[in-house]
């Protein structure tokens, strides 16, 4: 492994405004970032390549380089068709039929069809396998082979976001041979039908190259694509300015201007459907308050938590889920007002406030975020002790647990994107009573009955208006209730060289890189 001289080093750190050692500096020297060797400098680790057993964006979006499903999404998340070419439903939105594309295969040589479709819907489905996405698919009942490029789903009860719900990275296909072979091991060995194959994957570095017999002609444009995971901003801009890397994310936004005066390389800024929330324990003293959570609500800037933590790049969250969202329904913000907080806390019987611990991932843009929420509480007498760590040691502390009396989570800083690009993902996985850990990702352990029949009603018609009566309601009674301390919409915010082109950061903050190409 090669390193920058000392005062190259200290150039770079005083040019981004950083006092600390970068060292993924020399991992990948200029040299080893070739013309058509694309390398892609991330936040956090992977936690798996089993698009069905992961929980964050970033790992999902690895998965897109090799596998993909019956249906996806364009740049803007548009839905499009990907291994199918077309579906028809019934009036019930109970019974879905695929006419799959001709002449696909996985990278095995195992033919994809819809015997594929079949073994993969029903693995997801089937609550044995334990897979962390399995809520996603848990409407099936079955898959029909009516012939090898005609498969039909009929679902337990009617499922009006189905084919949305499809296209989440989550139902993308995996080789029914590879999964007979490796098992449980499956995320360490995917094979699919993308554009690019699996290499290795080590705890910080995932490598893939191009799948040369890929059915779409002309794709992809690069031999390579390396994921390479570089938690310090610094160190990933760092990457970036010096061609050790094409394309970083996120961008930090208070470097933004720093890095726009790169004459090698530009910004990529455009909205987002992620969600910054703190949720709140609603099972545990003191959250089980409602008076405690408004409170901390009215505690929070909102607006100077978008300038300080993401310099503007982001915009206060005004309802449970973000505006670009269907069915988004506005609330009545939380104003600031740390008097009115105070008098919640007294009424609650916490006068004095009290104290609580702050999980989130390690990263930096996340431990500014609990930096900012310590200091914005304090002024209200809680004292927040926050714990960042690695992401799987926070997905064990979190997803782990099989009792709600069990958990140990008092608040979470965390962000959510519906990569459905439907309400249903993004309230329901969230804020439904019946979705706590390990089953979903209620890390507020929050129950309403009334919220919960909004919910459950709205996903059971395919009818727009109903749908949206639903979640409108479901929406006014969750922001009341205030299960989260809401916080934010950020901007979707990376990097690259002027020599990409092709890649996208979609609104949920995950990547499409199939069509990359380097100049």
């Amino acid at each position: 492994m090669t390193d920058f001289p000392a005062i190259r080093r200290r150039a770079l750190m005083g040019a981004l405004g950083v006092s600390a050692a970068l060292p993924w500096l020399g991992q990948v020297t200029p040299a080893q970032a070739a013309a058509n060797d694309l390398v892609v400098g991330v936040p956090d680790n992977l936690t798996g390549l089993d698009p069905a057993d992961v929980n964050d964006t970033l790992s999902q979006s690895a998965c897109r380089l090799m596998l993909q499903g019956l249906y996806g999404f364009d740049p803007e998340m548009k839905l499009i068709p990907v291994l199918a070419e077309s579906y028809t439903a019934d009036d019930s939105a109970k019974v879905f039929t695929f006419k799959l594309r001709q002449g696909i295969s996985f990278h095995d040589g195992t033919p994809f069809d819809a015997q594929a479709v079949k073994a993969n819907f029903e693995r997801v489905a089937n609550p044995e396998n334990r897979l962390k996405r399995q809520s996603l698919l848990a409407m099936l009942d079955r898959v029909e082979v009516v012939d090898p490029l005609t498969a039909r789903v009929i679902l337990k009860e009617p499922f009006g976001a189905f084919v949305n719900t499809i296209a989440h990275p989550a139902g993308m296909m995996l080789s029914p041979k590879a999964i007979a072979q490796f098992g449980k091991e499956i995320g360490r060995n995917p094979v699919g039908t993308g554009p690019f194959t699996f290499v290795s994957w080590n705890a910080d570095t995932l490598k893939v190259k191009k799948n040369t017999g890929y059915w779409k002609p002309g794709l992809p444009k690069v031999e390579t694509v390396t994921f390479r995971s570089v938690p310090e901003n610094g160190a990933r801009i760092a990457m970036l300015q010096t061609g050790e890397a094409h394309f970083i994310y996120p961008l930090p936004p208070e470097m933004a201007a720093v890095v726009q005066r790169s004459p090698n390389v530009e910004i990529v800024d455009s909205p987002s459907i992620i969600a910054r929330y703190v949720s709140m324990n609603c099972m545990k003293k003191p959250f089980s308050d409602v008076r405690v959570r408004q409170a901390l609500n009215h505690a929070v800037n909102k607006e100077a938590y978008a300038k300080v933590v993401y310099n503007g790049f982001a915009q206060p969250l005004d309802a449970p889920i973000p505006p670009k969202l269907g069915f988004y329904s506005w609330q009545e913000p939380y104003a600031y007002d740390v008097a009115k907080a105070k008098r919640l806390l007294a009424e609650a019987g916490y006068p004095n406030g009290f104290e609580t611990e702050m999980w989130a991932q390690n990263n930096t843009l996340a431990q500014r975020g609990m930096q900012f929420m310590q200091q914005q509480l304090a002024a209200v007498g809680v004292k927040v002790n926050v714990m960042p760590m690695e992401t799987g040691v926070l997905q064990d502390r979190i997803w782990s647990v099989q009792k709600p009396e069990d958990a140990q989570i008092q608040t979470y800083y965390g962000g959510w994107s519906s990569s459905t690009g439907d309400a249903d993902w993004g309230l329901r996985p969230l804020l439904w009573g019946q979705g706590f850990p390990p089953k979903l990702y209620n890390t507020a352990y929050y129950s309403n009955p009334d919220v919960d029949k909004a919910l459950e009603a709205a996903i059971a018609t395919a009818d727009p208006a109903k749908r949206e009566a639903l979640y409108k309601d479901a929406q006014a009674k969750i922001w009341k209730d205030a299960p989260w301390i809401f916080l934010g919409v950020e901007n979707v915010l990376s990097a690259r060289s002027k020599k990409l082109t092709g890649m996208y950061r979609i609104p949920d903050g995950g990547l499409l890189i199939e069509e990359a190409a380097l100049s």
